[in-house]
């Protein structure tokens, strides 16, 4: 009897052993869950966007003070405690919780080259770039393959193969508003400009224009649906947002709203097809889910 009043106690102990690790381990999941999400009721100096990959209703938001969270375009929190002004922001193409930044931290200087896997809550610098550490204004990550990311600082452009650990300067340069990667082809690159738009099919090295519709102004930001062969900018020559089905050679008009506010980052839904993010200069949010044909203030 006492063998098996020992076995049992025993077993009885690993139960209550069990459960206590269960409830700990619950209970600072849910206080870090709770602690990486903070209401708040609005943002400043935005410098990048993108749709959650799986959840349209989840759209990230990088700012002078860390990334934000906009759910189902109403409810908008503080991602994590870190503070850093994210001046370069980009979505990993298939990982939902996965960003790449550049910019400064709180405390001064300059990142480098940084990545999440958390949705923001920490970040790890994975290298200081080239002539670093970097702070890449003008940034994108390859919508084809993550191992392939575009930075400009000190007016060069700096290429990674390899997620960010190392570097190379593009033979070609190109004074960039902004970046954006192609959704097809991993080796095509735009770079929106002082007059027009600008695309390399060889990764950096050369560059030619996309469309002589463009030229002559400014074009803050373009991007292609990686859902379909739309394109979609906001260029001084058009007047605003324009849109184009070939490519980007060809443009036409669309019907907006965005007032003397200029759109300078664009953020397509791979879940929701036609859906698409605009943030303006003055961190205004819209949404469009025909396309960009038509527009609505989100806030």
């Amino acid at each position: 009897m006492e063998k098996k009043y020992l076995i049992g106690g025993g077993v009885i102990a690993l139960l209550l052993l069990g459960l206590f690790l269960f409830n700990s381990r619950s209970a600072s999941e849910g206080s870090d869950s709770e602690g990486a999400l903070t209401p708040v009721s609005s943002f400043s100096h935005s410098h990048g966007i993108a749709v959650d990959t799986i959840d349209a209703t989840k759209v990230y938001i990088a700012t002078h003070e860390g990334l934000y969270l906009l759910q189902s375009d109403k409810d908008l929190f503080q991602i994590g405690k870190t503070h850093d002004d994210l001046m370069g922001f980009s979505a990993d193409p298939t990982e939902a919780k996965t960003f790449f930044s550049s910019g400064h931290p709180a405390r001064g200087g300059n990142i480098g080259f940084q990545k999440t896997t958390d949705g923001g809550v920490t970040w790890t610098r994975l290298s200081d770039g080239l002539g670093g550490p970097v702070d890449f204004h003008a940034m994108t990550v390859s919508q084809v393959n993550p191992n392939i990311a575009y930075g400009s600082f000190g007016g060069k452009i700096q290429r990674t193969t390899d997620g960010g650990l190392s570097w190379k300067f593009t033979e070609g340069s190109v004074q960039a508003i902004s970046f954006s990667s192609d959704p097809k082809n991993e080796n095509v690159l735009y770079a929106s400009t002082q007059n027009g738009v600008q695309v390399s099919r060889d990764g950096g090295d050369t560059w030619q224009s996309v469309s002589k519709e463009l030229e002559g102004g400014a074009v803050s930001v373009f991007a292609l649906d990686p859902q379909s062969s739309y394109a979609l900018a906001f260029s001084q020559t058009l007047g605003g947002m324009g849109k184009s089905t070939d490519g980007g050679a060809t443009w036409q008009k669309v019907q907006e709203s965005f007032g003397t506010e200029a759109v300078l980052y664009l953020a397509f839904s791979k879940s929701q097809q036609g859906t698409v993010y605009a943030l303006t200069s003055g961190n205004s949010l819209y949404k469009s889910i025909n396309g960009g044909d038509a527009w609505t203030k989100v806030r």
